[in-house]
């Protein structure tokens, strides 16, 4: 990630709201994701925000200066809430696939905002405490700081890209989710075998597999894989720390 801004403090200025609620950053952030999640992307505005919040529209840029500012702090609360909880084991590869959970599991908890927010920078405090985190896991396994920055960014874009994945589809109508299934359950176990051996000798295999969803596969390749990286970078690891001394004798 790039463009971080420096974190600060997160902001405690409270205010009245015509309903007698106090306003403050984190009412408006929960405020906000709930209308995102209940009304999708476009249920937001600083319109309708304020008149869920009991407040005039304007008392918003008291906390945030503009939409894209609040969305910022919205996918920062989700990034929160994915690490929130989390404990660490010792093995790292035990640890990195909670952490792959949790990173795909909490979009998928608010998949409207998920589509909005996964791609997005936020510069502040949760996500900086979560890249510390998941970047220390990895560095505490033994990987080299250049490897464990490249794992640390596969990991989190193949856990978003699930996500916004399945967000795609679980926003299709129902319909259109069925015609999807009927491809798989009638369209590919039709196609002649002559024509297309292969998909033809797999097309059952097809019909089951793409009913599932195939993160908990990738997450395992993708340990199997920076384990298998581990072993040949160790010794490299071991090199650059040994020094060579003079010997006396020579």
């Amino acid at each position: 990630m790039s463009d971080v801004r420096t974190p600060g403090k997160p902001r405690q200025r409270h205010r009245p709201s015509k309903q007698g609620a106090m306003l403050s950053e984190e009412l408006i952030v929960e405020t906000a994701l709930r209308m995102m999640r209940e009304h999708g992307a476009g249920g937001l505005s600083v319109r309708r925000l304020g008149a869920a919040l009991g407040a005039d529209p304007s008392a918003l840029y008291r906390y945030f200066a503009g939409t894209d500012d609040l969305l910022l702090a919205v996918a920062d609360e989700l990034i929160g809430r994915a690490i929130a909880g989390y404990v660490p084991t010792g093995d790292w590869r035990q640890d990195i696939r909670a952490i792959g959970h949790r990173i795909r599991d909490g979009y998928m908890d608010c998949p409207q905002v998920a589509t909005l927010t996964m791609y997005r920078t936020t510069g502040r405090r949760k996500e900086v405490e979560s890249i510390n985190t998941i970047v220390g896991v990895l560095r505490d396994a033994g990987f080299p700081d250049d490897e464990a920055v490249r794992l640390y960014h596969a990991l989190v874009d193949q856990g978003m890209a699930s996500a916004a994945q399945q967000a795609c589809w679980t926003a299709l109508p129902d319909a259109a989710r069925e015609a999807e299934y009927r491809v798989w359950d009638e369209t590919y176990p039709a196609l002649s075998p002559q024509t297309y051996p292969h998909l033809a000798a797999v097309a059952p295999l097809l019909r089951d597999e793409m009913r599932c969803n195939s993160y908990d596969y990738a997450l395992e390749l993708f340990l199997d894989a920076a384990a298998a990286r581990l072993q040949v970078l160790r010794p490299r690891k071991s090199r650059a720390k040994t020094t060579i001394r003079p010997d006396p004798a020579a």
